[in-house]
């Protein structure tokens, strides 16, 4: 039986506090009006223009060099001077004549003048009030943006951990359906993971149903008015797609999933434990019945889970690969989760029948699924790019441009750094470099979710501070303490499993 150290619990208590503290910080520094908005444009702006000091101190040196220039040709206009004086009575003659014509000139102006600077005035109170409203309208998208920010990091830490618990709920079930002889040995390690699903899934529904109730702005397609053509929120593409889009329909999907998600992770632990003290195999049969079923079930839910909780941030947008792309993201972190847990243990001195050939598939699942990962990356990407049609190029257009590190370093986080690692086959045995490789992907991919979500909700007021590291935090010690609480529950390797012994012997 497995003990929960208490200072691991200790270190679990310290992230979570640590992390309520930033995620309260990071809201109680969003901005709370719009005259604070005002305020940090300003500052903005001011920071800006500093940086222009050194080019306006070149220009006034410029400007001295150019007074010289000026007095040194001031004598040779003096010269000339006494030359036009005597041309100067001459001029006095057509000057009386020009006078007169300049006179009636002056009369038929002083006509035209008022109406000429009505017009004038008018047209720049009309510049101005457009000008104002412009601003006031951007300063207020500002405004919404800033204070999405703490929303949007703790969306992005919330749906990131929720979503691994997932990945190994859904390597697990296909382990029961393949009657894998390798994993079994495996199987209370995945069980302890998935033990976070239905903490997760409550705060989780939580913050959907705050969503709803418009605590946050972070789906735009709830903005009052959007469906209404007489609103002067209307957007005519959402309202094309309110039948599917819609709060209440939204929410019920969500309820729907969760439920059916923690129901299979509650009976197939129940039928896994009853499985040991059991004469045959029954609960065994059991598991994989609703293994099967349940894979059936989240392969649906899954790609509509993508849709609703993330793709519809960019309501405007669509892509008919991205449930499969959400899906290669969080099931290689799952995998890789199950794989720093499992070295751990072994560290610990537990798990004594996982050898280097489990440590080695499970590495060969972070790789080979990073690879599908980084092919639905780039299939996705390369066939907007081709179609070049302005509704589906504009999510890629601001990432490149506004999200340009994020979004390439997660490529290079989540493929180039994995096939450099663990493309060798001795390197997929050793651990420090398993590990190293396991916390890169989980931080590319979390980059990877934060790409997916900041745009849509902050643009281009995004920056990784003290809400998104604090939110991570706390998700993590929550996790830390959930999952190792859940392994002391009952003993690590199954007793009764048909494969038990194959697993217990597994070599590659």
């Amino acid at each position: 039986m497995y003990t929960f150290s208490s200072k691991l619990k200790t270190f679990s208590f310290v992230l979570m506090i640590v992390g309520i503290l930033g995620i309260g910080y990071g809201f109680l520094t969003a901005p709370k009006t719009i005259q604070d908005v005002e305020k940090i444009l300003k500052e903005e702006e001011a920071a800006h223009h500093g940086g222009g000091h050194e080019a306006a101190a070149t220009h006034e040196a410029a400007g001295a060099e150019s007074h010289e220039a000026a007095a040194a040709t001031h004598e040779e206009t003096a010269k000339t001077a006494e030359h036009s004086t005597a041309v100067e009575h001459e001029e006095a003659v057509a000057e009386t004549t020009h006078d007169t014509i300049a006179k009636d000139t002056l009369a038929a102006v002083a006509v035209a003048e008022p109406a000429h600077a009505e017009h004038a005035e008018n047209t720049a109170e009309a510049h101005t009030e457009a000008h104002a409203d412009e601003h006031a309208e951007h300063v207020e998208h500002v405004f919404h943006q800033l204070q999405n920010k703490p929303w949007a990091a703790l969306y992005v830490a919330l749906i990131f951990f929720l979503l691994i618990t997932m990945g190994v709920l859904a390597f697990y079930g296909i382990q029961q359906v393949a009657q894998a002889g390798w994993s079994p040995v495996l199987f209370r390690v995945m069980q302890g993971i998935t033990s976070f699903l239905p903490v997760i899934s409550v705060i989780f529904f939580v913050f959907l149903l705050l969503s709803g109730f418009h605590l946050n702005h972070l789906f735009v397609w709830m903005k009052e008015g959007v469906t209404d053509p007489t609103s002067p929120n209307y957007d005519e593409i959402i309202a094309g797609k309110s039948g599917y889009l819609n709060f209440a329909f939204w929410i019920s999907r969500a309820a729907i999933f969760l439920l059916g998600w923690n129901v299979y992770r509650y009976l197939s632990r129940k039928n896994c434990l009853a499985q040991d003290e059991a004469s045959d195999d029954v609960f065994y049969k059991k598991n994989f019945k609703m293994s099967a079923a349940f894979l059936v079930f989240f392969i649906v839910s899954e790609s509509i889970m993508a849709w609703d909780w993330i793709m519809s941030i960019d309501p405007h947008w669509f892509s008919t690969l991205f449930g499969w792309y959400v899906f290669a993201s969080f099931f290689v972190s799952g995998i890789t989760v199950i794989q720093l847990v499992t070295i751990y243990l072994k560290s610990k001195g537990y798990l004594e029948n996982v050898n280097s050939s489990h440590i080695h598939d499970l590495s060969k699942f972070m790789f080979g699924i990073s690879v599908f990962w980084t092919y639905l990356w780039f299939s996705q990407f390369m066939l907007i790019w081709y179609a070049n049609i302005p509704e589906e190029v504009t999510y890629f257009k601001t990432r490149i441009e506004v999200y340009n590190l994020p979004f390439f370093g997660a490529f290079f986080m989540n493929f180039v750094f994995p096939i450099l690692l663990l493309i060798n086959s001795d390197f997929k045995r050793i651990y420090w470099i398993v590990v190293m490789g396991g916390i890169v992907i989980l931080a590319g991919h979390y980059i990877d979710f934060f790409n997916m979500i900041m745009p849509g909700t902050v643009g281009d007021r995004w920056f990784i501070g003290v809400p998104e590291i604090s939110a991570l935090l706390f998700f993590f010690g929550l996790f830390i303490y959930v999952v190792f609480n859940a392994l002391t529950k009952a003993p690590l390797v199954p007793k009764r499993n048909p494969f038990i012994e194959e697993s217990k012997h597994f070599h590659y």
